[in-house]
């Protein structure tokens, strides 16, 4: 008997559909991404279902394809809960092969603590409702299971000494938050390195990164800002991002020494509230 094939999402129908009517009108991925103005990387990405193109890119596409709005009307009901900058790496990260994250002054969402991300979110709100805190804390422990899957992912993560340090949520919030990290680093799910304050300035001192590496497509990196974020697919630049990771990766502390670090702090937190 053949292996049963996964059902379709929503995203990868939209991309099933795209590339039907693209073949249908005798366009190659490079002669289409020259009418949308945009990479055929990008669109490889949107037909394989791991993107989707921007309300503007729908337009491009329907005009090209002589589709009659029907790619802008179909992308309104594929909104997703993360915020719209962030939205195309929640569906990148689900089928990569492998994730390099970088965290500058906080824990990287996808192995933060339901604790710790409740205490992200609530720094960053003046007005908010406990349903709306939950809401936000539900999506990213849903984002965290891809980490605990049998299939999952290989995860690098790269942690600045001030993340280990800065006490979000408070001191047992942190103590738990590390031991997590720790935790999966033994576990085998991270590769776990730690870059600290004796090493000085490194190649990755302005910012958080991202990497996203995939057996059968282009790699793609990520940077963020306050609200806003940038999702890179230029091959100069995601070869760029990945030399300054493999860089500051170079100055890091070894992973056995870094779990090690990472639970010493961690008492250190768990011993401040007693």
């Amino acid at each position: 008997m053949g292996t049963k094939r996964s059902p379709r999402s929503p995203r990868e129908k939209y991309g099933e559909e795209l590339k039907l009517r693209r073949i249908a009108a005798g366009l190659t991925q490079e002669a289409l991404g020259e009418i949308v103005v945009c990479s055929p990387t990008l669109i490889s990405h949107w037909e394989a279902g791991r993107r989707l193109p921007k309300p503007d890119d729908a337009r491009r596409i329907d005009l090209a394809l002589n589709t009659d709005g029907f790619f802008v009307r179909w992308l309104e009901n594929l909104e997703s809960k993360y915020a719209g900058y962030f939205s195309a790496v929640a569906e990148l990260e689900r089928e990569a092969s492998e994730i390099k994250q970088y965290g500058a002054q906080l824990v990287p969402g996808l192995v933060q603590t339901a604790e710790y991300a409740r205490a992200v979110f609530q720094s960053a709100r003046t007005n908010f409702t406990q349903d709306e805190l939950d809401r936000a804390v539900a999506n990213r422990m849903e984002r965290g299971r891809l980490l605990h899957a049998s299939s999952s992912p290989i995860a690098w993560t790269l942690l600045d000494e001030a993340v280990l340090r800065r006490r979000v949520g408070g001191p047992h919030v942190m103590a738990e938050q590390l031991r997590k990290i720790a935790d999966m680093a033994e576990s085998g799910r991270l590769r776990l390195h730690v870059l600290p304050f004796e090493a000085g300035a490194h190649a990755l001192l302005e910012g958080m990164l991202y990497l996203l590496n995939f057996r059968d497509a282009a790699p793609v990196a990520y940077v963020e800002g306050l609200y806003t974020g940038n999702l890179l697919d230029d091959p100069a630049l995601v070869e760029a991002c990945g030399t300054d990771y493999a860089l500051a990766l170079g100055d890091a502390i070894s992973h056995l020494d870094s779990v090690a670090l990472v639970r010493a702090i961690s008492e250190e937190h768990e011993h401040a509230q007693r």
